[in-house]
């Protein structure tokens, strides 16, 4: 239970980390931006939980919101011949991958700590102000996907530049400007998007196009534009008044990154069991863990940076965003990952491909529709009538929705693996549906009894950021861990190629890939 001098207890560190790894666990099964999304909202919502600030607990449906979408933009990065290197032997090209790691790490989690802490810093019209110009963006996305590529590519239009999202990036600058002509200004949520867009585009530009750096060549270079959108970012949180969500992306990030390549070491120590399972899930699950644990260290000290969230009564016509981010969590979070079941179903022939001329993905998204449609009218009448199955109390109510989407994501997760199932499936589905028994469990056990409140931790009145010490603190920290991950496996498998990834050399005569600075 959080205290108000020790600050929040284990109960709390466990759930949120092991909320992530079964999120990071379940991704790996679905990949990228999409996928993401999953341990960002589950994550998040445990962090708040049990973070004891009561004050929070209202938001909890934009916390899910907010951190889904922080933790998505990492998705982007290619990373699996980075983990090649660490498994290389080639003494640089070992150290090489763990520092690309890092890198991949921090990029990663800071948007993510970020996203957590936004609803925590920013009073509610700021949050709500952010709904319809990301509505335009996720709207020019979609056209983007289904009318301007294919049409491009009938032109005979090459897309692929660099294998990087330039072309969402430009559309979401695009329908940002749209946004803010319509309105006849930029306010600080269509600024926010233009941060980001803007700084991926100098990141690319600086990092990849100008010098020629390539971290995976022949992979894509979404590391650099991730790299300038972070920039972006932090930029943006420390001119429009948001410092703690800017120290909570650094605290974050650091912890991110340095648990990206401790993950990648661990599992290579492991592999030296000679036990044949699924290694790489091991990594996803062990780095969510570590994911975790720097996702709760920035809440915790968010927690005690911030003042008192005051939204007061919110007339039912005004609870809109609410809805909006309950439906995502809920319905668009599960959609847009297990929709991508269906084909694996199809392939192994457990579904037909079509049924009645109807594709199996239709009748998929037909059953998406019909539970979008019963849950808003439920969320309808319950704003004129309550309902009785919904908890009175906003620790209830926030319990109940981790639960439904934790829920979700163990059953979609094992609907996707059951029609093809082997032993090795175990460290992955199994192992998720412990821990979220785990989770589940110790969430209920440490929440107070009905009727009493959290202890909530005490307010520290406001202070500057000390951002040169922070920073320094995580280089160094950085540096040690990546040269103590590289001299441990360099200590267990010497110039041998430890296996479990294809044999990927950075430098040298023997490299597989291109030298930095030249065409890849």
């Amino acid at each position: 239970m959080p205290h108000a001098k020790n600050g929040p207890g284990p109960a709390y560190w466990i759930v949120t980390a092991l909320a992530l790894s079964i999120g990071w666990g379940v991704r790996g099964n679905f990949g990228h931006e999409y996928g993401a999304l999953m341990p960002g909202a589950l994550a998040a919502m445990a962090a708040v939980l049990l973070a004891g600030r009561r004050d929070w607990l209202g938001r909890l449906p934009f916390f899910a919101l907010f951190g889904a979408l922080g933790w998505s933009f990492g998705g982007s990065i290619s990373y699996m011949i980075v983990i090649g290197y660490t498994h290389s032997g080639h003494s640089p090209s070992v150290l090489y991958g763990f520092a690309a790691l890092f890198l991949v790490g921090f990029l990663w989690a800071a948007p993510g700590g970020a996203g957590t802490a936004l609803p925590a810093e920013a009073d509610r019209d700021r949050l709500v102000e952010l709904f319809p110009p990301t509505l335009a963006v996720f709207a020019a996305w979609r056209l983007q996907g289904r009318l301007l590529e294919p049409w491009l590519r009938g032109l005979g239009y090459s897309l692929d530049w660099r294998d990087t999202d330039w072309l969402g990036v430009s559309m979401a600058i695009a329908a940002a400007l749209l946004y803010a002509a319509a309105r006849r200004r930029v306010d600080r949520a269509t600024s926010l998007i233009l941060h980001l867009a803007i700084g991926w585009w100098i990141g690319f530009l600086a990092l990849t196009v100008l010098p020629g750096l390539r971290m995976t060549p022949p992979r894509g270079d979404n590391w650099a534009g991730m790299t300038g959108l972070v920039g972006g970012l932090l930029v943006y949180c420390l001119r429009s008044g948001l410092p703690q969500t800017a120290r909570a992306a650094l605290v974050s990030g650091f912890v991110g990154g340095i648990g990206f390549a401790a993950a990648a070491a661990i599992k290579l120590l492991a592999m030296t069991s000679r036990y044949q399972t699924n290694w790489h899930s091991v990594l996803e699950q062990t780095y969510g863990f570590i994911n975790g644990l720097g996702l709760a260290l920035a809440v915790a000290g968010l927690s005690r940076r911030v003042g008192p969230v005051i939204d007061g009564t919110i007339p039912p016509a005004r609870r809109w965003p609410e809805r909006l981010a309950l439906g995502f969590t809920l319905l668009a979070i599960p959609l847009v990952n297990f929709r991508k079941s269906v084909g694996h179903w199809v392939d192994v022939q457990a579904v037909p491909a079509t049924m009645y001329a109807i594709a199996a993905e239709g009748w998929f998204d037909l059953g998406f529709a019909l539970a979008a449609v019963a849950l808003f009218a439920l969320m309808s009448r319950h704003d004129r009538r309550p309902l009785a199955v919904v908890p009175e109390t906003a620790a209830g109510r926030g319990q109940a929705l981790f639960l439904m989407l934790l829920a979700i994501v163990v059953a979609g997760n094992f609907g996707k693996a059951v029609v093809k199932f082997t032993d090795q499936r175990l460290i992955t589905e199994g192992i998720v549906y412990l821990n979220a028994i785990v989770v589940a469990l110790v969430l209920l056990l440490a929440s107070p009894p009905r009727g009493e409140d959290a202890v909530a931790p005490a307010i520290r009145p406001a202070r500057p950021t000390r951002w040169g010490r922070l920073i320094a603190a995580g280089l160094a920290a950085a540096l040690v861990a990546v040269v103590v991950d590289w001299a441990v496996v360099r200590g267990v498998y010497g110039d041998r190629h430890a296996g479990g990834a294809n044999l990927h050399i950075r430098f040298g005569p023997r490299a597989t890939t291109h030298l930095p600075g030249r065409p890849g």
